[in-house]
């Protein structure tokens, strides 16, 4: 545990991902085999079996939304997987965050609740870790990915296509469902510089989401003076664990950072991200629901900060460039990739909405408006923890 001492900790927890290659044939043979039409198109309640699995991946396609749902039956979910080529990545908020701070030139440490030997492969070395786990174990979460434009045909000759590039994770994670913390996290903390906590979204179990995220503010509570706490949001299963962590948490957190379809699910609406005016209302009712000092949405337009945004902008635009390299270059994106993204034109229309979001709400908002580089394959997967990291980078750097 060399890092211990490390300005940066990333938790809760992290996972090996399977990054699914798309296929719109094999997604088409299976289609055709479930016997799946328009009329079947209904988000299912719950994710068991392989028709389930498309269900959710198409309804979501047709909408062009992205998530995360439980997938009760890890060997279907693991069959599902094997009928693509897939590509063995590290996942999770911390993981892919603590990933883009080493492409920033910056060590961190982690807390695990899982390893295996593809973790131990795959991190880099300026990352260190603490890992709760006894014994190796891998569970993957399966990660599907379309780009827009993207089209399945149903068997009613009907057709799904996708109005936006998006993806979908479909998890089963015995580990990150307790999410067990490690003796030495509360000593991490206390000597950290930023600590981002996230990751409790696939806990299934109320009562230890109660008991975890207590441990977790227990612990935050031992943080040094000026040190920053970063809750980064993500895909909760069912509402109620979101407000578990949220009435938990809530009062221990500096900046609570959320997408846009975890901020519309606060608020129960669609929102669009165009409409100047709806997002600013949709600052303001978000910034006093979650209660904590500062507001950071990412979304596919833009990143903001509200609630002493203005100290924010340099952060934001760190893990704007960040997120949007990724989305340009994938895995293999580089610093050089970052700068070069920052030279890109803003498309009029986000430029306006910019302007008028920080008009409307004045005071305390910074908004930062996001490139969108020319791409034949776009990169959906980890654009938040990617930006997560950069914003980080961009928190230690003021």
């Amino acid at each position: 545990m060399s890092s211990a001492s490390a300005d940066i900790v990333l938790g809760m927890g992290g996972c090996v991902d399977y990054e699914i290659s798309w296929d719109a044939e094999v997604i088409e043979g299976l289609v055709q085999s479930y016997g799946i039409s328009i009329d079947d198109l209904v988000m299912p309640g719950a994710v068991v079996g392989e028709r389930d699995i498309l269900l959710t991946l198409l309804s979501q396609m047709r909408a062009g939304n992205g998530g995360e749902r439980f997938a009760a039956d890890p060997t279907a979910l693991l069959a599902f997987s094997q009928r693509f080529d897939t590509v063995v990545t590290l996942g999770g908020s911390s993981v892919r965050a603590a990933v883009a701070l080493d492409r920033l030139g910056l060590p961190s440490l982690l807390h695990l609740v899982s390893i295996d030997d593809d973790v131990r492969r795959l991190l880099p070395d300026s990352v260190d870790f603490i890992c709760s786990a006894e014994a190796d174990s891998t569970d993957p979460h399966v990660i599907v990915q379309y780009a827009e434009g993207a089209r399945i045909r149903l068997t009613d000759g009907s057709e799904v296509v996708a109005p936006r590039p998006n993806r979908l994770i479909l998890v089963n994670d015995p580990p990150n469902a307790e999410l067990r913390l490690h003796p030495d996290f509360g000593a991490a903390v206390s000597r950290a510089e930023v600590i981002v906590v996230s990751g409790f979204n696939s806990m299934p179990d109320l009562e230890v989401i109660q008991a975890r995220t207590g441990q977790v503010r227990d612990a935050l509570a031992g943080r040094r003076q000026g040190a920053l706490v970063v809750y980064e949001d993500a895909g909760f299963h069912h509402d109620e664990q979101r407000q578990v962590v949220l009435a938990t948490l809530a009062g221990s957190i500096d900046v609570w950072s959320m997408n846009e379809d975890e901020a519309q699910l606060y608020l129960g609406h669609d929102l669009d991200l165009l409409d100047a005016r709806a997002v600013a209302e949709a600052v303001l009712t978000l910034h006093g629901l979650i209660g904590t000092p500062t507001l950071v949405m990412h979304t596919r337009d833009w990143a903001l900060a509200y609630g002493g945004g203005s100290d924010l902008r340099h952060a934001l635009r760190s893990g704007v460039l960040t997120a949007t390299a990724r989305f340009a270059h994938g895995d293999d994106w580089r610093e050089p990739d970052r700068d070069a993204v920052g030279e890109l034109e803003i498309e009029p229309a986000v430029s306006e909405v910019t302007r008028r979001i920080e008009e409307l709400v004045g005071d305390m908002i910074a908004v930062v408006p996001i490139p969108r580089p020319a791409t034949a394959a776009p990169t959906t997967i980890g654009l938040g923890d990617t930006f997560l990291g950069g914003l980080v980078a961009g928190l230690v750097a003021t």
